[in-house]
């Protein structure tokens, strides 16, 4: 069984039997920059997770909803309600290992490079006692399966107890994945703050710590570390997600022969009983998580989810595509999901999931833009804390609200979503939000060409990210 919750002074961190040699090393070099004022090595136990849900409560960072079994709600801080892409650096030796270079100075738009002189003059000016008053957790995680041949761990030390609760559904988490640490098992060094020391020197918003004007997300993939700072959003403090899953794990997949993908995983199958698994590319917010779970109106036909999000794909030895969903959760945007879009994602945010930025019900509910009007009586509030009516000019959730929720709840979970040698893959379907000038499905005359296609097609901004307004992107 899991040891008790572990939390000691820094100046014991060399006490803490359960660190392999390798994670204590890291652990002792951020709690040397970050000064906390003490270190929680994260189990992964219930107890520990509802401990930490109701410390949260207690400093009015989440508030528990009545109306569901173990569910919750967070309001951000207004600044920080996106993944912020404009200070999501990738930092390399050379420019050119990071995003082409075009003629005439234009800038790339697949990407932000940093110098690891500018990185590290950043670092300096944020890091530094960035955790000073505040405790350091220490969260041990598996991207896939602990067990599988395609998992990668990580270890992530944060001072951001909403990061605990979210890193406890998102990934496989605590002291199965030190266990194989401890086996010798490369990690991901991941390192998120805050950046809000205490004693504070400007009053929070929202009881939400984040430090806006400072945000950087930097990726070194050269030495497989993540460093983010300023923002407790999902996108930029939940390191295991797109930081980890994509960004270096892209690399990773280019030194070892496989591919980390933006990808949902489904299993289609049609009346005669023939199964077939397929990926599908779309940028964020452009309907991955409804396709995953979609309900078919065909007669005979079924869908399984085994992923809405990221896909890591390897060939096996007999030369077969295969995948995992290196993920354990749902992080998914909430509104115009309703019992219409997507009924089995209804299903599976109904218990055990955190809310950000969603509008409350006085009920104890909650609602967002697509959900059927609230019943007569039941009043609103909206994401920023406001009352708020059915009907006025402004949202009552942020259109880049989010659920996060355990994939194992989902009512069509694929049997195979958990398989340690993951599914093997017959279809590859790239998409976007392109309203007018394309068709709206045409298929490849075959793989090469696919590629192509896949690797041309542009999409509209979304709420996703921080962009205003409509502009097309290369984002899949």
């Amino acid at each position: 069984s899991a040891p008790a919750m572990t939390s000691v002074g820094v100046r014991s961190l060399a006490s803490i039997p359960s660190l392999p040699p390798s994670v204590a090393e890291f652990v002792s070099g951020a709690a040397a920059e970050c000064k906390p004022a003490k270190v929680h090595v994260v189990t992964g136990t219930p107890e520990e997770t509802a401990d930490i849900l109701a410390n949260l409560e207690k400093d009015g960072m989440v508030k528990k909803l009545a109306k569901y079994e173990n569910c919750w709600l967070a309001r951000t801080d207004p600044k920080d309600v996106a993944r912020v892409e404009s200070k999501t650096v990738i930092v390399t030796k050379d420019q050119r290992d990071t995003i082409p270079i075009p003629t005439g100075g234009a800038k790339s738009q697949l990407g932000s490079w940093m110098s690891e002189e500018t990185f590290q003059k950043a670092r300096e000016d944020r890091f530094p006692g960035c955790m000073a008053g505040r405790t350091m957790y220490v969260i041990p995680f598996s991207m896939g399966p602990v067990n599988s041949s395609l998992a990668k761990f990580g270890v992530q030390v944060t001072d951001s107890p909403y990061v605990v609760a979210s890193m406890g559904i998102m990934t496989r988490m605590g002291t199965p994945v030190l266990e194989k640490l401890a086996e010798g098992a490369e990690f991901v060094r991941c390192q998120h703050s805050l950046g809000r020391p205490l004693p504070l020197k400007a009053p929070l918003v929202n009881s939400w710590p984040c430090n806006p004007d400072k945000v950087l997300i930097s990726h070194l993939p050269d030495t497989r570390q993540i460093l983010s700072f300023g923002s407790g959003y999902g996108g930029n403090s939940l390191l295991g997600k797109k930081c980890f899953a994509l960004r270096i794990a892209s690399r990773i997949a280019k030194d070892e022969g496989w591919l980390a993908e933006h990808m949902l995983i489904l299993g289609i199958t049609n009346p005669q009983g023939v199964k077939r698994y397929i990926a599908a590319a779309f940028p964020s917010a452009c309907g991955k998580t409804n396709l995953a779970m979609m309900k078919p109106s065909l007669p005979g036909w079924t869908v399984e989810c085994v992923g809405d999000d990221i896909a890591w794909m390897k060939f096996d030895s007999q030369g077969k595509l295969r995948a995992i969903n290196p993920e354990n959760g749902f992080f998914g945007v909430a509104p115009g999901t309703s019992l219409k879009t997507n009924p089995h994602a209804m299903a599976t945010i109904s218990r055990n999931t955190v809310f950000t930025n969603v509008g409350e019900t006085s009920d104890g509910g909650v609602w967002w833009e697509g959900l059927e009007p609230p019943a007569p009586g039941i009043k609103l509030t909206d994401w920023h804390g406001k009352s708020w009516k059915y009907g006025d000019s402004t949202l009552c959730a942020h259109p880049n609200s989010r659920f996060c929720a355990p994939a194992g709840q989902c009512p069509i979970i694929d049997p195979l979503w958990e398989s340690d040698e993951g599914v093997p893959i017959d279809a590859i379907v790239f998409g976007g939000r392109r309203p007018e000038g394309v068709p709206l499905v045409y298929e490849s005359f075959n793989w090469r060409h696919g590629v192509f296609v896949g690797a041309a097609m542009r999409s509209e901004s979304t709420a996703a990210a921080e962009h205003k307004g409509t502009n097309f992107h290369f984002s899949i």
